[in-house]
């Protein structure tokens, strides 16, 4: 294995993750506001799962989101 390669490639996955993650969360949070589902003032709990079938990878990431 190169590590070097792997380092990258590991980073530019990671950094596609944090963009992509980060987009879907801001549309969905400003679209339940817009609707009424929120008010704006909510803690939410949120959870990413993490899974590579080769190696036998599977991690659930769980955290809170303060709206306020």
């Amino acid at each position: 294995m190169n590590e070097e390669t792997f380092n990258m490639e590991l980073r530019k996955f990671l950094k596609k993750v944090g963009v992509t993650s980060q987009r879907e969360i801001e549309g969905a949070v400003r679209a339940a506001i817009d609707s009424g589902k929120l008010g704006g003032t909510e803690t939410l709990k949120a959870k990413v799962v993490l899974s590579i079938e080769e190696v036998g990878l599977s991690e659930e990431i769980t955290g809170d989101i303060s709206l306020d």
